[in-house]
């Protein structure tokens, strides 16, 4: 199982994936070509090796010829995409990448999807970029993409279209939610949104102790240099033997007898934000016959501190059980399709050699408050559309 690694030194930008991807054997000429077939034009990307901290890098900048920028929606990029003479792969992977941002953004702004403004992801080197790393996984053969726990600045500030964001930028934050992150002292934007979109739509999450046979190494360059740490996205291309969807977790268990009820499912909720792949509640009679609650976090290693904090913070606990469990799942990924109700964000997961596609139950969600369609009815209509002919 070929795999890639996005070891995010120094933070992860779309730029900084092409250029590690290059740096680890892709010939620029060749994903200058690919681009190409965008038919946007107007661009180039120039390549050139640099040092960060005495490491030799690639850095590759979007060079755009005088363009307006344009303030596209989701539906605008997605056509775009459409139209292009690229791999049916490539579409679907940066698709699924700004059908991520688009969520985000929609979420932090108090709009829709299909209503967001794209403005610096909607230029032309943010979609370069986007499509690029589609490529690029595409072009190295890779089956499955996973990633450390990605850097992110703090305490900085950052200019955008919308104004002067903190750092880490809104969108980043709400894109990275429920995935593992480390908050730096950098007072500097490490992870742009585009780069958590590019991890949170192909990343299957991090990884510990697994054995990996590294074929190739690469390292893209950031464009700033900080005093902190080098400005480096490291991607490791390698070989995963055995089976490749095993991973280890944590099972953080307590149990509770004296909790308002009103709490468990803001707790569940801050858990999952916290970073915990799956957070339940299951009624138990404890000692003396007292009624109660276990409460169950299932957590990746590099999201024990923070479930842990937040479970002796947010309930009335004075003691966890922390167990080791394997955890094997289906080969999945998170697409954006042409649905009757328009683009929909859905996951597709690979089950015995078929890929089967359902929609996101907050798309669900979403469709049923705006057009007033009882939610069962948008969940079936597009389980049927999803389903395809037959």
């Amino acid at each position: 199982m070929k795999i890639a690694y996005l070891d995010t030194v120094g933070g992860i930008a779309g730029d900084m994936t092409m250029a590690a991807f290059v740096d680890a054997g892709l010939p620029l000429e060749e994903l200058s070509a690919e681009l190409a077939k965008l038919g946007m034009g107007g661009f180039e990307l120039a390549g050139r090796h640099v040092l960060r901290n005495s490491i030799r890098a690639v850095q590759i900048d979007v060079v755009v010829n005088d363009q307006p920028r344009y303030h596209r929606h989701l539906k605008d990029i997605l056509a775009i995409i459409d139209r292009s003479t690229l791999s049916a792969g490539v579409k679907e992977r940066a698709s699924a990448v700004f059908g991520v941002i688009a969520g985000a953004e929609a979420k932090v702004h108090g709009s829709t999807p299909e209503k967001v403004h794209f403005h610096e992801v909607g230029a032309v080197d943010s979609i370069v970029d986007i499509v690029g790393a589609a490529i690029c996984l595409e072009k190295a053969g890779v089956d499955r993409v996973y990633s450390s726990p990605v850097k992110l600045g703090g305490g900085g500030t950052v200019g955008t279209q919308h104004g002067v964001m903190p750092v880490p930028a809104p969108a980043t934050a709400e894109i990275l939610r429920g995935y593992p992150t480390v908050l730096t002292d950098v007072p500097h934007e490490l992870t742009t949104p585009t780069g958590a979109a590019i991890v949170k739509a192909f990343s299957l999450g991090t990884l510990s102790s697994e054995t990996l046979s590294v074929e190739a190494v690469g390292y893209g360059a950031g464009t700033k240099e900080f005093p902190e740490l080098p400005n480096l996205l490291r991607v490791l291309l390698a070989d995963m033997p055995g089976d490749a969807g095993r991973e280890e977790i944590l099972l953080v268990e307590t149990n509770i007898d004296d909790m308002n009820p009103q709490v468990y499912p803001y707790l569940i909720e801050r858990l999952l934000a916290a970073g915990a792949h799956d957070a339940y509640l299951v009624p138990v009679v404890m000692k003396k016959g007292r009624p109660g609650v276990l409460v169950s976090a299932m957590v990746p290693p590099g999201a024990l501190e923070a479930v842990s904090a937040l479970l002796y913070a947010e309930t009335t606990t004075i003691g966890l059980r922390i167990l080791t469990a394997g955890r094997r799942k289906l080969l999945r990924r998170h697409i954006v399709v042409d649905t009757s109700f328009g683009p929909v964000r859905a996951k597709a997961v690979l089950r015995e050699g078929r890929e089967t596609v359902a929609p996101e139950f907050e798309e669900c969600r979403r469709i049923a408050l705006e057009r007033g369609i009882p939610l069962h009815i948008v969940m079936q209509r597009l389980r049927d559309e999803l389903a395809g002919p037959g």
